[in-house]
């Protein structure tokens, strides 16, 4: 309950902000940044694996929360449109290195790493204490699979925020979870038994 009050308290704080900000008040502005900044970071980073890129984002997105924080209508949260804003950035930046194909389903990855074994994700997760090696298989995924991990689990969001932010029907989030999450149990199985063999 704590959490909820905490959240709602936050959110309301972040349209308090936007609403100075459309007034041109910088001090909302430093605020807002202080805010989101890791969130956005974050993300940006988990789709471009490029730290200087990730930092370039986040500014770049400032600056249209800055230009634009009037287009905020109310219609989701305030994280959801501001990762929304963050997701066509990092696009741009994609389609610029030319390092993704965004018409792609799934790709051959993921697809060769589907397993049909009856281990179970949280028995795999909770067995890998090691974070090099979820990062390790983290990395292996598409950037879409990635997108959709790092929301759902890092950012904690619902298939449908996470379908507002991606821009792609709620039943396309889930298949990606779902393909995703068979690719990370498959990878980390694999590198605990790497491990286990070694010792």
């Amino acid at each position: 309950m704590l959490n909820d009050m905490n959240k709602n308290d936050q959110e309301q704080q972040s349209i308090d902000l936007l609403q100075q900000i459309t007034k041109g008040e910088q001090s909302a502005l430093e605020a807002f940044y202080r805010l989101y900044e890791s969130r956005v970071y974050r993300y940006a980073l988990s789709k471009l694996n490029d730290s200087f890129e990730a930092a370039d984002t986040l500014n770049e997105v400032m600056m249209e929360v800055w230009k634009y924080a009037q287009r905020f209508e109310g219609r989701s949260k305030v994280s959801t449109w501001l990762l929304g804003i963050t997701h066509h950035k990092v696009y741009d930046r994609l389609r610029k290195r030319k390092k993704t194909n965004l018409e792609d389903d799934i790709d051959d990855f993921s697809n060769q790493l589907i397993d049909e074994s009856n281990t179970h994700m949280e028995q795999v997760i909770a067995g890998a204490d090691d974070a090099n090696m979820i990062q390790n298989c983290m990395s292996r995924l598409s950037s879409r699979h990635r997108e959709v991990i790092h929301l759902a689990f890092y950012e904690d969001m619902h298939y449908q925020e996470i379908a507002e932010v991606s821009s792609c029907p709620e039943g396309t989030v889930k298949t990606r979870v779902f393909h995703a999450k068979q690719a990370l149990k498959k990878c980390l199985a694999k590198l605990m038994a790497a491990m286990e063999s070694l010792t």
